[in-house]
């Protein structure tokens, strides 16, 4: 029997993956240039992230909602497992081995989508009046994104920390807050940010910030002069030394955007920025398409976010006006588990795209016309 519904594949929106397209091409060329063994694996990661995309899209999500509070305890039980017997690699304890195997996951990545389906499933359940959520009804929402947000920096990794605490309450502002609660929430954290960089920063994070404030890390500098020799138009890979003869570091992750400039200049930044803009744009214009579906609404507001505050974050801190974090740039840095949980979260969009209504499931269903 068909597994899905034919009216269904009437709303699936082939716009997104060809907006997503771009970035995997002009990532698997970069890659390749650099290193032809990573660009093998990131094809083995596109390859496992597609399948993952459309096992997640022809999973019956609006049927089984009850799912999504169970994922998000699991998720939230192996961020304290991190914390009680993680891996340790470079000072920071993000990572839990899973045993015979000996493979390692690194659970605030699918926090992310935890989190995201999180919010949508409490939001759908108790969605704002006309006024937008009460100060009460904001703190119950408030603590599925400061639970994850608590466990994540005490890793530490207080950039993956942050861009879940930026998206989950923008997501809350977009849903509708009152305009009073907004304004107190931006006075409290003026005051706030100065008590946390003297008290609750790492060592380490504020000798981040001060060298961003200051004299640019060597990782920077070399960013910097890998920019600003790709000129106009770029260089050839023969050309481009920075990163063939090993100065720029982690160019195929953290830093490929200044490879992808110092390959194709200023006229490839526009290219992209303008990639990203369209993409960050045609995620939230569904907002307002799906402004009656409380459930969609707010996860395709945290997906167009989440990719705004990655590039913008990533970008910034190759050319020094961000402290540098390990926030890879969406679709673009060599990186399994990142690519893999960004096909999961774009399978979700289609997914509740596609099956706004449950009939449209062909399980067992006498009315529906199966593919």
């Amino acid at each position: 029997m068909p597994l899905i519904n034919k009216k269904a594949i009437y709303h699936f929106d082939f716009i997104i993956p060809l907006l997503l397209l771009p970035f995997i091409g002009i990532s698997l060329f970069l890659v390749n240039e650099i290193s032809h063994h990573l660009f093998k694996k990131e094809i083995a990661y596109i390859i496992i992230g597609f399948i993952t995309f459309f096992a997640v899209f022809l999973f019956p999500i609006r049927k089984y909602l009850w799912i999504i509070p169970f994922l998000y305890t699991i998720n939230i039980l192996l961020l304290l497992g991190v914390d009680l017997f993680g891996i340790s690699i470079l000072g920071a304890r993000r990572w839990l081995k899973i045993p015979i195997i000996g493979l390692t996951i690194q659970p605030s990545e699918f926090m992310k989508t935890t989190m995201i389906l999180m919010l949508g499933y409490k939001i759908y359940q108790n969605p704002p009046d006309e006024n937008g959520y009460t100060l009460k009804e904001l703190i119950k929402l408030s603590a599925y994104i400061l639970l994850p947000f608590i466990l994540i920096a005490k890793e530490p990794d207080l950039g993956t920390a942050l861009i879940l605490l930026i998206v989950g309450f923008g997501t809350l502002i977009i849903v509708g807050i009152r305009k009073k609660i907004i304004i107190n929430g931006i006075i409290f954290l003026l005051f706030f940010i100065p008590f946390a960089y003297k008290f609750l920063l790492h060592d380490y994070q504020r000798d981040r910030i001060n060298k961003f404030l200051g004299k640019p890390s060597y990782h920077v500098e070399q960013s910097l002069i890998a920019i600003g020799s790709g000129g106009i138009s770029g260089k050839s890979k023969e050309e481009a030394t920075q990163t063939q003869l090993k100065f720029l570091p982690i160019a195929s992750s953290d830093f490929i955007f200044a490879y992808y400039v110092e390959r194709f200049g200023f006229i490839g930044v526009i290219v992209l920025l303008g990639l990203y803009f369209f993409l960050v744009y045609y995620l939230l214009s569904y907002v307002k398409y799906l402004k009656n579906d409380y459930f969609a609404m707010p996860i395709f507001a945290s997906v167009g976010l989440m990719i705004f505050v990655y590039s913008y974050v990533n970008i910034s801190m190759t050319i020094n006006l961000a402290p540098v974090v390990g926030v890879p740039l969406p679709f673009m840095s060599h990186g399994g588990t990142s690519f893999i949980n960004f096909m999961i979260i774009f399978g979700i969009l289609e997914n509740l795209l596609a099956f706004k209504h449950e009939f449209l499931y062909n399980f067992n269903s006498e009315n529906s016309t199966g593919l």
